[in-house]
């Protein structure tokens, strides 16, 4: 299987990405890909520059969603709300397919230092990324990084790591009945 992981942020300091590192350990039998949004950044989204050109760069983030069996995915959260970084790429993205995530099987996390861990932008996403061809299978939420979270070991609240672990079985298990590859 192929899985692409991205944080939903342009941060090199994201707990997001940290989040995803985290939850790629479960899949070392397969082949991961993991996209920096830093290395997809474009003009800001309006109907002026797309009638010039629409960016190459968005193109290709739709070539990496194509070629993959799964998506992992987990959000930053910026007023309660997708960060500038990645609503500009899924702005230019739906342009060109509306179907951005391709009726991928999807993984979907936020997490943030704050109580509500990223609930605001987890609870947009399940709604809206189905529009957008999102075939959500699981979704987790990890509040407090600070206090849930070490570097080193992962996620350190028992009852949240074996939610997390839950989540991750029902993913994994969606990737393997959406496997074609024996037809």
């Amino acid at each position: 299987m192929k899985i692409l992981a991205f944080a939903g942020t342009n941060s090199s300091l994201s707990i997001n990405k940290k989040l995803i590192k985290f939850a790629l350990q479960n899949f070392k039998d397969d082949s991961i890909e993991f996209l920096d949004l830093k290395d997809y950044e474009m003009p800001l989204f309006s109907i002026d520059l797309e009638k010039v050109e629409q960016p190459k760069n968005a193109f290709y983030f739709l070539q990496k969603i194509e070629s993959c069996d799964g998506i992992i995915c987990s959000l930053a959260e910026h007023n309660k709300s997708y960060t500038v970084a990645f609503k500009n790429l899924l702005d230019w993205c739906s342009r060109i397919n509306g179907k951005v995530f391709q009726n991928k099987p999807m993984f979907l996390m936020a997490t943030s230092t704050g109580e509500y861990g990223g609930g605001n932008v987890l609870n947009t996403a399940k709604t809206f990324f189905p529009m957008f061809g999102a075939d959500i299978k699981a979704d987790f939420s990890l509040p407090t990084f600070d206090l849930n979270f070490d570097e080193n070991r992962g996620i350190t609240n028992a009852d949240k790591l074996k939610e997390f672990n839950e989540k991750i079985n029902v993913f994994k298990d969606s990737l393997k009945s959406s496997d074609t590859t024996w037809l």
